[in-house]
């Protein structure tokens, strides 16, 4: 998935993966991280999410990336913040209250740019990149996050064959091959959320699992 497919999916409004409510599991699972109070949750590829607004509303700063513009500047709009506008290397980071959103290529983002981030939220991310780039995005995350940082990971898991992605179907086994040399996981739940999700039944799926993961940087 290149920078043209996405900014074409915003410019032009498919944004089906956008979610119109926090996440479920953010909601049932973050609270076991039992991250402090204050502490810096990264949000790579993070669209206009409400999980940013009730991160922050946990008592959080968070630091979402995007890639596309529109959705950076529809976030502060639906949210009616008024951000302040500043330039960090290679982004543009939009800055209201306890929200930073750096528009820009997660690929460019340092572990400099993280100094003092100590946790990490995925729910969008790793499902939304092709097989080559989760290789690449995996080794970029351990790269950059300190060892100590503590995450969730959300993933689905369907037969590939029924369903083009993005999402993509990234199986447990390939989680654990991505990602269990740098860090710790913990598996914390599975269900099947195809009901929830009606549009991918009218694509052929037959089943699609939604699974929580938590993270550890070893």
């Amino acid at each position: 998935m290149h920078e043209e497919f996405w900014q074409a999916r915003w410019a032009q409004g498919q944004i089906g993966f956008h979610q119109v409510e926090v996440n479920p599991c953010l909601l049932r699972c973050w609270p076991g991280l039992a991250s402090p109070n204050g502490a810096q949750v990264l949000v790579p590829l993070c669209g206009k999410s409400l999980d940013l607004v009730w991160l922050a509303g946990q008592g959080h700063r968070v630091l979402g990336v995007e890639l596309a513009r529109k959705a950076v500047e529809d976030f502060f709009i639906e949210q009616r913040l008024q951000p302040q506008v500043s330039r960090q290397g290679d982004f543009e980071v939009y800055r209201a209250g306890d929200i930073e959103l750096w528009c820009g290529d997660f690929f460019a983002l340092t572990a400099e740019h993280l100094v003092g981030c100590t946790a990490l939220y995925d729910r969008a991310a790793l499902i939304a990149l092709p097989a080559e780039m989760r290789v690449r995005y995996a080794a970029h995350l351990s790269a950059i996050l300190a060892p100590g940082t503590r995450g969730l990971l959300v993933t689905l898991d369907y037969a590939q064959a029924q369903m083009d992605g993005p999402p993509f179907a990234v199986s447990d086994a390939e989680v654990r091959g991505l990602l269990a040399q740098d860090w710790q996981l913990r598996f914390l739940e599975s269900r099947d959320v195809l009901e929830e999700n009606g549009r991918f039944r009218q694509r052929g799926l037959q089943y699609l699992d939604e699974r929580v993961y938590r993270l550890s940087r070893r």
